[in-house]
C-alpha cells in the first residue's frame, strides 16, 4: 500500500530570489511512498472531477446554502440572483422560489448541461441569472431545489441575509 503525502513547495532563496514565497504560492506537489519509504518522483494533481451529479455536488450546496441566492437593489428595482444554484446546476434536475412565504414556488430555468465541455456547470450566454421585483417588496425568499437523484433540499433566507452591493 502506497501513502500520499501532500507537500506545498517552498524553495531556498538562493534558488529563486528574494521573494521565492510569493513566486510559488499555491504550488503542490504530491510525493508517493512505497511501504520501504522510496520516494518516487512528484506528480501533478489534476482536476478530473466535473460535478455533474447529486452526489458531486450535494456536500458543495450543503456547505454553501448561506449563498444560494442574493439580492441587490438596483436601479429602483429589487433584484433575485440564483447565479450561485446556476453554477452546479449539473447535478440538479430543478430550481424553485417562493417570495415572501407564498404557498406557491416558481420554477427556474436551468439551463442546459452540456458534459461534452471541459467544464459543463459553465453558463451560456443567454442563461438568465435574476429576476426583478419592485424595490423592497421582497422581504423573504424560500428556495427549494432538487437534485438528480430525486433528494429535496430547502431553505429560507431573510433579506438583509442575503442583500448584495
Amino acid at each position: 500500500m502506497h501513502k500520499i503525502l501532500v507537500l506545498s513547495s517552498i524553495l531556498s532563496n538562493a534558488e529563486t530570489g528574494r521573494n521565492s514565497r510569493a513566486k510559488i504560492a499555491g504550488t503542490i506537489a504530491l510525493l508517493y511512498l512505497s511501504p520501504v519509504l522510496a520516494l518516487t518522483h512528484p506528480h501533478p494533481a489534476l482536476a478530473q472531477t466535473k460535478f455533474v451529479t447529486a452526489g458531486q455536488i450535494k456536500p458543495i450546496l450543503t456547505a454553501t446554502k448561506g449563498n444560494w441566492i442574493a439580492l441587490r437593489e438596483y436601479e429602483g428595482q429589487d433584484l433575485l440572483y440564483f447565479t450561485h444554484l446556476l453554477s452546479w446546476r449539473c447535478g440538479l434536475t430543478a430550481i424553485a422560489y417562493s417570495i415572501d412565504d407564498g404557498d406557491t414556488f416558481n420554477d427556474w430555468p436551468l439551463g442546459i448541461c452540456d458534459e461534452d465541455l471541459p467544464n459543463p456547470n459553465v453558463l451560456a450566454d443567454d442563461q438568465k441569472i435574476y429576476t426583478a421585483f419592485p424595490l423592497g417588496s421582497v422581504q423573504t425568499v424560500t428556495v427549494r431545489i432538487t437534485y438528480d437523484d430525486e433528494t429535496t433540499d430547502e431553505n429560507r433566507y431573510e433579506r438583509k441575509t442575503v442583500m448584495i452591493p
